[in-house]
């Protein structure tokens, strides 16, 4: 009886290694599938309310990336702000949205991006549709849009 409790327990823990491995594996597939769609826009021209390449808004942008991995996310940047985990800023990852307001004394969002890249502590570019420049990668961590952050949220697939 011990022989089989023990190879029984010892089965469940490799299957739960096993388990969360893969599903380690599975997210982190989604997530470069998402950021790779939404490169695909980059160079895309800033439409508000726009979800297509004729335009994009930064919102619509992250809806239509995430759709291409089977995820659905709220419409509007308001709405995804209160999507997921909560995450410090010193805690991002590959996948994470971060949030803006665009006055530095209002906590109101008005902007999202998605990080695609985290090099080292001080060092994260994300993606986002930008008013003037329409959909491309930025650096995170300067005086601009660290003025301007509010917060971030891990998304929960």
């Amino acid at each position: 009886m011990k022989k089989i409790f023990g190879h029984s327990v010892l089965l469940l823990l490799s299957l739960f290694i096993f388990s969360c491995s893969a599903s380690k594996k599975a997210r982190t597939q989604k997530i470069d599938r998402i950021i790779m769609e939404a490169r695909s826009y980059t160079g895309t021209p800033y439409r508000f309310g726009g979800m297509n390449r004729t335009g994009m808004d930064c919102s619509g942008l992250l809806v239509r990336s995430f759709e291409s991995a089977g995820e659905n996310i709220p419409r509007t940047s308001k709405e995804q702000a209160k999507y997921g985990k909560a995450v410090g800023r010193n805690e991002l990852q590959k996948g994470d949205l971060i949030f803006f307001s665009n006055k530095r004394w209002r906590r109101k969002i008005t902007h999202v991006g998605l990080v695609t890249e985290v090099n080292g502590r001080n060092s994260v570019t994300f993606i986002h549709a930008s008013t003037k420049l329409g959909v491309v990668e930025t650096e995170f961590y300067v005086d601009y849009y660290q003025k301007l952050y509010v917060k971030a949220r891990r998304p929960k697939f």
